[in-house]
């Protein structure tokens, strides 16, 4: 083979292997879109992963009718998933702000199937320039699957160790996006002489890449200025981490904090969830020597138990180490928790709660869980049976165990189905529930090894507390005929996952 050819081989090959590792990025990267977005990240993923690849099928069908200039064909795939993809993060948040997020799911369905196509595209066309050049037909098919194939392990390996944790998905998606249009430029260039209208061409690859390299330093402001119409308060501070994307907000003296969009606590009515949800527990055991909280990284169940000075210690077990970060240093929110993180007594474990869970073996008092609603298969582990069995492990004989489990309104199937699972787990139950007017009637399950009447629980911080007195705690235990157990509800189990679909089904109308 010539000198020449051999060098054009050669730009074929690492092109495959570049456009490969953002495929690979974009196909993640519309994956954790769509689960930050719109939760239940196996569902967010399997469509992911079907329709790009379903995209991709056919993509390499169309791809048979590409049959003269196959460099100028592959350099205008390659724009097209340039500025389909990165702007793609940026359209959702603004279609989704103004449409609704049934209008983002299906821009995101629409997003995943066109990168697709194009990216299925790519391969059959590079084989097919690599054989006209010179390359043996299985030559080039084995060597470009070589580098699509290594493309992808290092594209998934960047994606998370570099984009998600240092740019966030909008910068990523721009980022990812200007390579590809820079390699569609590379190959305009040196390839001229192959190409249709070079100059045209070459335009449109420095027009592409000058647009998202103008996304990748204004298009978080964009995000910023677009993700604000999701919220109805003024957004003031906006953090995208490995986990989640956590959002502040506060108008008229109300601050409110996000994660993915959902709403942990507004701070005009915060107490009245996190009085209920702490004080009744605390009643129970003679002794508050060690307190566990799994969650509650906001440090306002911190702040409640802070009122006990017979507490020893408190193990705060929060995963993500900048809600933690923010709410210790964030003067909107030290305001709110009254400094409770920096307390002496207070223990902070950024760890997984079910594995700290599973492999811790200390004993507690109360056992407080305020994580997120299970509307995700990693949260849903801490709504299983077999998850509040590891707990019973961990109370002491005459400990308590609560948790918070949704509404009983909105979604009373899933808070009657947490509230069996518990049951399942072998330990006693009681179910109580407070109205929150911004969230509105909201659930919880307490949880003991020997049973316990509701007539026995007392409220000791009743002169600190600004809602839960002795005279109300009887009245959170009294439920409305439409807000009571249907029974028949099967507990949430790992190999019986229920309750992410009844939270969905739930949830979608509100």
């Amino acid at each position: 083979m010539e000198p020449e050819a051999s060098r054009k081989i050669r730009w074929i090959y690492w092109s495959s292997g570049i456009v490969s590792i953002c495929g690979i990025i974009f196909e993640i990267l519309f994956g954790a879109l769509g689960s930050y977005a719109f939760g239940d990240g196996v569902k967010q993923y399997a469509l992911t992963i079907g329709f790009f690849l379903s995209g991709m099928g056919l993509g390499a069908y169309f791809s048979e009718y590409v049959r003269r200039r196959l460099l100028t064909a592959f350099v205008l795939v390659e724009l097209g998933v340039a500025l389909i993809g990165g702007v793609s993060v940026l359209l959702l948040f603004l279609i989704t702000a103004y449409g609704g997020p049934k209008s983002g799911q299906i821009f995101l369905v629409l997003v995943t199937l066109a990168v697709g196509v194009l990216t299925g595209m790519e391969l059959p066309i590079l084989i097919r320039e690599a054989r006209r050049i010179g390359e043996q037909l299985n030559r080039s098919a084995a060597r470009v699957l070589f580098f699509d194939y290594a493309g992808s392990l290092i594209g998934a390996v960047i994606f998370l160790l570099l984009l998600r944790p240092w740019l966030g998905l909008v910068r990523s998606a721009f980022v990812v996006g200007s390579i590809n249009a820079l390699v569609g430029l590379l190959i305009a260039w040196r390839f001229a002489g192959d190409l249709r209208r070079p100059s045209a061409v070459k335009g449109f690859a420095l027009g592409c890449l000058a647009l998202l390299s103008f996304g990748i330093f204004f298009g978080d402001k964009a995000s910023h200025a677009l993700e604000s119409q999701l919220y109805r308060d003024q957004v003031l501070r906006v953090e995208e981490t490995a986990y989640q994307r956590i959002v502040v907000t506060r108008e008229e003296g109300d601050t409110r904090l996000y994660l993915n969009g959902n709403l942990q606590f507004s701070s005009t009515d915060e107490y009245r969830y996190h009085e209920s949800l702490v004080h009744p527990a605390m009643s129970i055991p003679e002794q508050h020597k060690h307190i566990l909280v799994l969650g509650g990284g906001d440090g306002l169940v911190v702040r409640e138990l802070l009122k006990y000075p017979d507490i020893d210690k408190i193990t705060l077990v929060e995963l993500d180490p900048a809600v933690t970060r923010m709410a210790r240093s964030d003067p909107l929110l030290t305001a709110i928790n009254q400094g409770a993180l920096d307390h002496p007594q207070v223990n902070i474990v950024h760890e997984d709660a079910f594995q700290y869970v599973r492999d811790n073996r200390n004993l507690y008092d109360v056992v407080i869980v305020d994580l997120p609603d299970p509307n995700n298969e990693s949260i849903n582990r801490m709504y299983t049976v077999q998850f509040y069995e590891m707990l019973k492990k961990r109370l002491a004989p005459e400990g308590a165990l609560v948790l918070q489990g949704t509404s009983p309104v909105f979604a009373r199937d899933c808070y009657w189905t947490i509230y069996e699972t518990v049951k399942a787990a072998g330990l006693h139950t009681l179910s109580y529930h407070v109205d929150v007017p911004s969230f509105g009637n909201w659930g919880f399950v307490l949880a003991t090894r020997e049973p316990v009447k509701q007539q026995a629980l007392r409220v000791e911080t009743e002169e600190k507390n600004r809602y839960l007195t002795e005279d109300t705690l009887p009245s959170l235990f009294h439920f409305g005929k439409d807000e009571q157990n249907p029974g028949k509800l099967r507990p949430n189990t790992f190999n019986d996952p229920v309750l992410m679909d009844l939270y969905g089904d739930a949830w979608k109308h509100y």
